[in-house]
């Protein structure tokens, strides 16, 4: 069967989407959503069921639609949860609010626009001579479309070193995709490579379960996010120099951010124009922040809600919780323990530690092409390429999939963290839904009624 527009994933960027098109797309069309996620549209984010997993953005800000900024507070309200403007929901929750609105529009338009669910991996794609898209999928059959909007999850970055075959469950090199948890032993210790956000969530589990041992953080930096207000700010526009070299556009900004009530407001004022101050450095410029900013901004822009980041400063306080600044040199085993030797950021000591247990936090691989047989056959056919820097694929401004010489192709779009060499800031629902509303805008709008 050709299929009007074929949606390749499970997570947010795909339920984002779908919706989108169920909205905008005419009738007599047809969609087919390719993954193999049971839980579609939850993803690993929003498929936890701890309550303390809260989500990053405040529930003002977390309607999966644009034209609709107050939805997620009235689910939240119909269900008797905290519907506050500035309050953070779980993320179970999220993934609740977007089963029962998904649900709500299949029941709305299902004599209008078909849609199938596919439940296979998408292992090839290749462009037909008369347009479109072929598909091969794992199971041995195949499917065709007129459009294609790619909407792959990000990879687990790999561990910073390498290490033993034979340790076992005992390195955890992906935090998302093992239970691992279900064998921590209650005094277990503990060493997370990486500071971030999975850190955190990670930690928060560990002592749900009832861990009791010592857990030891480190990353090269060593900085832990930051928290959001506990009451509402009003954003303040930054004043931007006129050039973009980054030494003084973050000077201009930490002045700003000095002199202001609270930093948040600058880096709030901020979010708007990201997009397009990203869009106006060059390639010399992005790397040049990515080498030396991207760590500082990370643990300023992407923060915690204020009940998360109590709870965590308290495991600090206690002595529970060590973030160590250095860089890892080696990982061995060590009888029934793993050894890791590191040097301290700013000096040239080396020291050790020996834990139970490793666990690799250290982010995501943002390109995403190694983790994806699809994303590697296609740039093999010349489908696409990579961004220079690492940040995902090459796509034009209207998220257009650009070929491996660089010409946008028709019909083929990708949505979410794989544009971020385009737009940067394009991980979060907020920036997601509107670029999931264009992409699903332009195709329905490209399609002749019948």
């Amino acid at each position: 069967m050709v299929y009007d527009v074929v949606v390749v994933g499970s997570g947010f960027s795909a339920i984002a989407v779908t919706i989108n098109l169920l909205r905008e797309m005419p009738a007599g069309t047809s969609i087919a959503v390719v993954g193999d996620d049971a839980g579609f549209g939850r993803g690993t984010a929003y498929r936890t069921e701890f309550h303390l997993h809260r989500l990053n953005v405040a529930a003002a800000r977390m309607s999966v639609f644009c034209d609709l900024p107050d939805d997620f507070r009235q689910w939240l309200g119909d269900r008797g949860r905290p519907a506050e403007a500035n309050a953070f929901a779980s993320r179970g929750d999220y993934g609740l609010y977007l089963r029962d609105r998904f649900a709500a529009l299949l029941r709305e338009r299902r004599q209008d626009v078909r849609l199938d669910f596919i439940r296979a991996k998408a292992t090839r794609c290749m462009r037909v001579v008369d347009g479109g898209y072929s598909f091969e999928l794992a199971t041995g059959s195949s499917l065709d479309a007129s459009a294609v909007i790619l909407c792959l999850g990000l990879g687990n970055a790999d561990l910073p070193v390498s290490h033993q075959n034979d340790a076992g469950d005992r390195i955890v090199e992906n935090p998302w995709r093992l239970n691992w948890l279900s064998h921590v032993e209650p005094e277990e210790d503990i060493c997370i490579l990486g500071s971030g956000l999975t850190m955190i969530d990670q930690v928060l589990a560990l002592r749900e379960r009832g861990h009791k041992g010592r857990i030891q953080v480190l990353s090269r930096r060593g900085l832990v996010p930051h928290s959001h207000a506990t009451v509402g700010l009003t954003p303040s526009p930054p004043q931007l120099p006129e050039t973009r070299a980054i030494s003084k556009l973050l000077h201009a900004l930490r002045a700003q951010a000095r002199d202001a009530a609270d930093w948040r407001v600058v880096m709030d004022g901020l979010r708007p124009l990201t997009q397009s101050l990203w869009q106006s450095l060059n390639e010399e410029q992005r790397s040049r922040f990515l080498r030396h900013a991207l760590a500082w901004w990370n643990v300023h822009r992407h923060r915690l809600a204020p009940p998360v980041r109590q709870r965590f400063e308290a495991l600090l306080n206690a002595g529970t919780v060590a973030v160590h600044a250095g860089y890892l040199q080696s990982m061995e085993q060590n009888d029934k323990r793993v050894v890791l030797r590191f040097r301290k950021r700013g000096g040239s000591d080396i020291k050790e530690f020996a834990v139970d247990r490793v666990v690799n936090c250290t982010g995501m691989e943002r390109a995403g092409l190694k983790h994806s047989p699809l994303l590697l056959s296609m740039q093999e056919g010349g489908l696409l390429r990579p961004d220079r820097l690492g940040l995902g694929i090459v796509v034009d401004n209207v998220s257009q999939v650009c070929d491996g010489g660089g010409r946008a192709q028709q019909g083929l779009y990708a949505v979410g963290g794989l544009t971020a060499g385009q737009f940067w800031e394009i991980t979060a629902v907020p920036d997601i839904r509107v670029q999931a509303h264009a992409v699903a805008e332009r195709i329905a709008k490209s399609i002749d009624p019948v």
